[in-house]
């Protein structure tokens, strides 16, 4: 209880750019949470299916992996619909390399999606902390001009408290921001690259082997 009692008052003597960091917090634990859940399921569901179809592209059951990847919704799934679609027209190498890296770039956005907002989010952050220190700083040195000497001690001292509490605000947000950010760019990269793997799999598989998938 004396904790949270000690958050409220950290919070009131901030000043009013508190709020809008505030809200920047809100809106940064929102897309954080938001692309954990999204990349874990994408993830997930990726998996799940490379794992049946991986070993129906080894033995040559093709027909058996198309229909397996067409009752997908997952990124994999998209990716090989588009290749099994292309090889049905043309199975020559280049035709179908070229037909799964188009099928890439469609799932590309909804992976890639929002991440980018918790950099911008991080800087936000910093900058209205920068903000209110300034205009806090000024309004507490134009207090003292018409504030009586004996008061001026005490009235600076809670202008630059007041100032301070903003600057750590932003930062105390822009930092774990930063580093959430910087650690979902990571998963995000590993995902494109789980799945420009399976695209040059894919490939192999299907181009390596004189069947026409009907």
């Amino acid at each position: 209880m004396e904790f949270f009692n000690h958050v409220i008052r950290f919070f009131q003597g901030g000043g009013y750019f508190m709020y809008p960091i505030a809200l920047v917090l809100a809106m940064a634990v929102a897309v954080a949470i938001e692309r954990m859940i999204f990349l874990r399921k994408t993830e997930s569901e990726n998996r799940a299916l490379w794992a049946k179809v991986a070993p129906l592209l080894k033995s040559g059951d093709l027909a058996q992996a198309e229909s397996l990847a067409a009752g997908s919704e997952s990124a994999v799934g998209k990716l090989l619909q588009t290749g099994f679609a292309q090889a049905k027209i043309d199975n020559r190498r280049s035709e179908v390399e070229i037909a799964t890296e188009e099928g890439l770039m469609e799932v590309l956005p909804a992976i890639e999606r929002r991440t980018h907002y918790l950099g911008t989010f991080s800087n936000m952050s910093t900058l209205l902390g920068l903000l209110g220190t300034v205009l806090g700083l000024i309004g507490a040195f134009a207090a003292l001009g018409n504030a009586d000497p004996a008061e001026k001690a005490d009235l600076l001292s809670a202008g630059i408290s007041e100032a301070m509490n903003c600057t750590a605000f932003g930062l105390m947000v822009a930092i774990p921001s930063l580093l959430i950010h910087a650690w979902l760019q990571s998963r995000t990269t590993e995902l494109v690259d789980t799945l420009e793997s399976v695209c040059s799999r894919f490939v192999s598989a299907v181009c390596n082997r004189k069947q026409v998938i009907r």
